[in-house]
Order: C-alpha cells, then sequence, then structure tokens
C-alpha cells in the first residue's frame, strides 16, 4: 500500500466524469456501509459537504464510501455492479433513511449532473447532492509508517473497559479527553482518568515483531471505533501511525484519526498498593440496588452512600425536598465498618464494564482512593476518589 494524498481534481483524472456514476447494489450491502461510515460526517459543520458521504466507484465491482468531519475519517468498501465510474457526495442521513426504508431489492443509482436518482422496485428518489471536488482530501498512511499488527479482540474488550472514564470535554486540545494506548511487546495497556476515576486494562495480545507504541487517542474516536468494530471480520487489523495521525485497518474498513500530544498524568502511580478493607460484592446485585436508590438521588450532587459492615452494604441516597431511599445487599466484608460516598453515575459506569459476577472492592478511609477490580483473572482496575460527606 502506497501512501496516497489525492485530492478531488486528482481522483476525477483517474476516473470518468461525476455525471457518468451509475450502479446497482443490494440494499443490505449498501446499508452496512452507510451505516459504518455515516459515524464520521459532521451534521453541522461549517462545511455542508461535510455532512454528506463520498460515493466513489473506483472499478466495476466496487464501491469506496468516505465520510469526514477533519478529526475522524471512515472509509469502507463495499460490492455493487458498477455500470459508469464516477464518484459524488451525497447528503448521509438523507440517504440512510432512504436505503433503510426501501425493501430488500436491487437498488439503482443513475448520476446526472449532481443529481442522484434512486429506484428500486415502483419506487424513485431524486436527491441533489454535491461535487465530489468539494469533498476534503484523503490520507491514507503507508507502511513505511509505524506498523503494528494486533488481535482485534483484546483491543475491543480493552477499549470497553478502560476507555469510558475520560473527560468529556469537547475541545481535543485537553489531554484528559484523551485515553492511553501503550502498546508493549505482548502487552496492550489502555488507560483514561477525567481526574476524579481512573480506568485501566491489561490485555495480552500477538505482537509479532515486538514493537511498542504509546499513543493518546480522543476517546470519542475510540467509542466510534467501538461501534463499527462489530462489522470487522478478521481478528486481526493493522495499526499504522504518524507524526499525529493514526489509521486502523482491516480489510474493508480504514478509521483514521488525529491523536492528541502532550504528557499524559502518570497514572499508575495514583494506584494504591495495599487496602485495609475489602468487600466482595455481586456485581449484578449492586447495580440493581444503585439503580433502585438512585431514583431519590440529589441531582445536583448525584451521591449514593455506601455502609459496608459485617458482611452487609447499605445503600443511601437522599434528597431535601424529596425524601430518602435504601437498599441492603449481602456482601462478604469482615473489616471495620465504612461509610463511604460516590458519584453514583461513576460507580455505574464501571459495573456494566465489568465481565464478572463478582468484584472487590478495595477501601483505606472514606476520603482515600477506592480500587475496584473484578473477581477473576481479568486485569482491570477502576479507581474512584470518594465524595466528602457533609
Amino acid at each position: 500500500m502506497e501512501t496516497m494524498e489525492l485530492t478531488m481534481e486528482e481522483n476525477i483524472t483517474e476516473t470518468n466524469s461525476s455525471s457518468e456514476l451509475s450502479f446497482k447494489v443490494e440494499k443490505e450491502v449498501l446499508l452496512n456501509g452507510l451505516k459504518i461510515v455515516e459515524r464520521a460526517t459532521a451534521q453541522k459543520g461549517l462545511q455542508p459537504v461535510l455532512a454528506n458521504i463520498l460515493l466513489d466507484a473506483v472499478d466495476k465491482t466496487k464501491i469506496n464510501l468516505y465520510a469526514t468531519d477533519f478529526d475522524l475519517t471512515i472509509i469502507t468498501s463495499i460490492d455493487a455492479q458498477v455500470e459508469s465510474l464516477g464518484k459524488i457526495t451525497l447528503p448521509a442521513k438523507k440517504l440512510l433513511d432512504i436505503v433503510s426504508r426501501l425493501s430488500d431489492e436491487i437498488i439503482n443509482f443513475e448520476l446526472n449532473n449532481t443529481t442522484m436518482t434512486i429506484t428500486s422496485g415502483k419506487s424513485k428518489f431524486d436527491i441533489i447532492g454535491i461535487s465530489a471536488m468539494e469533498f476534503p482530501k484523503v490520507e491514507l498512511l503507508s507502511e513505511e509508517d509505524n506498523e503494528i499488527e494486533i488481535d482485534l479482540k483484546p483491543l475491543i474488550i480493552g477499549i470497553k473497559e478502560a476507555g469510558f472514564a475520560a473527560a468529556s470535554y469537547e475541545s481535543n486540545n485537553n489531554l484528559l479527553s484523551g485515553v492511553v494506548c501503550d502498546i508493549n511487546k505482548n502487552v496492550l495497556e489502555i488507560a483514561s482518568t477525567d481526574g476524579n476515576r481512573l480506568a485501566r486494562a491489561r490485555k495480552i495480545i500477538t505482537n509479532k515483531d515486538d514493537k511498542s507504541i504509546k499513543l493518546i487517542v480522543p476517546a470519542k474516536v475510540l467509542q466510534e471505533f467501538l461501534k463499527i468494530s462489530y462489522y470487522i471480520d478478521e481478528d486481526v487489523i493493522k495499526i499504522y501511525t504518524k507524526t499525529n495521525k493514526i489509521m486502523i485497518k482491516s480489510e474493508n474498513i480504514t478509521f483514521i484519526s488525529n491523536l492528541m500530544n502532550g504528557q499524559y498524568p502518570q497514572y499508575n502511580q495514583l494506584i494504591p498498593q495495599s487496602f485495609p478493607k475489602e468487600a466482595k460484592v455481586n456485581v449484578s446485585q449492586m447495580i440493581s440496588s444503585l439503580e433502585l436508590v438512585s431514583t431519590m438521588v440529589n441531582e445536583k450532587t448525584s451521591i449514593v452512600k455506601l455502609n459496608f459492615s459485617n458482611n452487609a452494604l447499605y445503600l443511601m441516597a437522599d434528597t431535601p425536598e424529596s425524601g430518602n431511599s435504601q437498599s441492603e445487599i449481602d456482601v462478604k466484608y469482615s473489616g471495620d465498618e465504612i461509610l463511604i460516598a460516590f458519584n453514583y453515575r461513576y460507580l455505574l459506569d464501571c459495573l456494566k464494564n465489568i465481565d464478572a459476577e463478582e468484584m472487590i472492592m478495595c477501601m483505606n478511609t472514606n476520603l482515600s482512593a477506592t480500587v475496584i477490580k473484578p473477581d477473576n483473572e481479568e486485569d482491570f482496575i477502576y479507581l474512584i476518589m470518594p465524595v466528602q460527606i457533609r
């Protein structure tokens, strides 16, 4: 694969005029392709073309679909019967709405200037597009750039377990809105923190060349990758990096994003190594009780109090103007009684990403960091700072 940095003018010279584009495609094939790339469109961007998907007939059997919001670019290739080569951009939302509502028949596309006629059975639509020449250029990283081939499954699990604790800031300049992806020989470490909580997962991977790399990827980008990973059939994917760019590539899907630069906090140093108090808790029971008592939580603080005492855990919430709630579950705890409070949403985020029946809650004092980890062999740690009880 060679580096590609093609402007639309260059692309146009390689294919026939966009006004000649004509092809037939199966509904399910096109619908899946549109669902993959539309996640990278920008519906409220300053450039209207960013709300569109580029359809590019590269040969007689393939259509490439592109979408970008500049921070994220997604490309996928679908099988089609191409009668005339060409390209055009069409509104993503409108195109997806139409295709999803059509019957399961072959869909015909015929372009005249910038108007695409779509027919299927007895249905017909005319959609006005935007010239492909207005679509931003796409740069693909190459084998000459830093390339690592790793297993897809541990990457997906690691993102799910440890990619959710990043700050939800919109600015990509804030490093805490990023997720650390650290590959060191056969270990993949993924971590995120917003300053109040920390999630870290370590996974064993196959890294045939024992390459090492440490990246900070925007959290929202990894969450989008998580959603489209459903469409990746391979067990192994390739990751390419170059200066401030990352490209994740499978056979039919290419995912390109900006990286974040800077010094991420030394999060491993924040994790306590010993705890005088430990409780073993059933995960599903904890989730049910948290969701139950949170109905009476103060929406301004989101605080739920946990009282551990003699193999029992009491969960409590109260709102002065509304009332209070309490739930009790059995746990394995024999230490000194401790009353500790947390933002219940932070707890739920963690619990819903633990792939285990039971978890261990490791505590020191009611104001020091609490560590939660699954009671199995998974190397997953979640650290959360308590809230002071007034």
